[in-house]
């Protein structure tokens, strides 16, 4: 879908869309040689993931980290949308009760104590935002840390030369297709390293694959290894996590 039909299917504006864009909230799969921007139906999904955040407070910068971190998952997120949105409504129903009562009071019906005439209101914090924090911020990295911590100096540094073999080979690999047997299985291969340490799902692997692309510190480090290592290996991250999940 081209910028224009998805800002009216969703009821926002182009120029909006166009933000979301500039600042790497969301990026359209395709632009033309014309620089038309074509949103695939993934974009769309993700689009609606950002619309669920901002309706429940979130700011744009917050939803890029959350979105974009490797822990995230979809569906853990539509229910935990849904379980917000489920609160939202009981203080929105509290308030409305609030004004009725108000509206009551103000025509002598009935009387309303100081701490009636505030109920439903809660500004002191976003209830959402350590929930989803604790679920797709800096959760997966810290557990990752803390096992590594827990290991014996010579355990870390058969880690250090596991990973460093694993980096190599696939920096050998990294001409081949990425559908091809040899770099899917190489890619394994780092999907089982990285769940002795941690506990990716296959949405966080192929969330972390694509940091490797949007954050210019992992690309860096990555790339020592190979030019377009970092590259090669979101793309076959992504392969490998859509084929198995099916």
């Amino acid at each position: 879908m081209k910028v224009k039909e998805v800002a009216d299917l969703v009821g926002i504006s182009v120029r909006t869309l166009h933000y979301y864009d500039a600042i790497g909230l969301l990026s359209p799969e395709e632009t033309t040689q014309s620089g038309y921007r074509i949103y695939s139906n993934s974009d769309l999904e993700v689009l609606q993931q950002i619309l669920f955040f901002k309706e429940l407070g979130f700011p744009l910068k917050k939803i890029k980290e959350i979105i974009n971190s490797p822990s995230f998952d979809r569906e853990e997120a539509l229910e935990l949308h849904r379980k917000m949105l489920l609160e939202k409504r009981s203080r929105i129903d509290k308030m409305i009760t609030t004004i009725d009562k108000t509206t009551q009071h103000s025509k002598g019906e009935i009387n309303m104590s100081n701490k009636e005439k505030f109920a439903g209101f809660d500004f002191s914090h976003n209830p959402y935002e350590q929930e989803a924090r604790d679920r797709w911020g800096e959760k997966t990295v810290d557990e990752s840390n803390a096992k590594i911590d827990r290991m014996s100096k010579d355990e870390q540094k058969l880690m250090g030369e596991e990973f460093d073999r694993i980096y190599q080979k696939l920096a050998a690999l990294r001409h081949k297709s990425l559908e091809s047997d040899e770099a899917q299985a190489g890619i394994k291969v780092w999907y089982d390293y990285l769940n002795k340490i941690g506990n990716y799902s296959l949405d966080a692997f192929k969330g972390l694959g694509q940091m490797y692309v949007d954050d210019e510190r992992f690309t860096k480090n990555i790339d020592k290894y190979g030019q377009g290592l970092s590259v090669f290996m979101c793309d076959a991250m992504a392969v490998y996590a859509d084929r198995n999940k099916k």
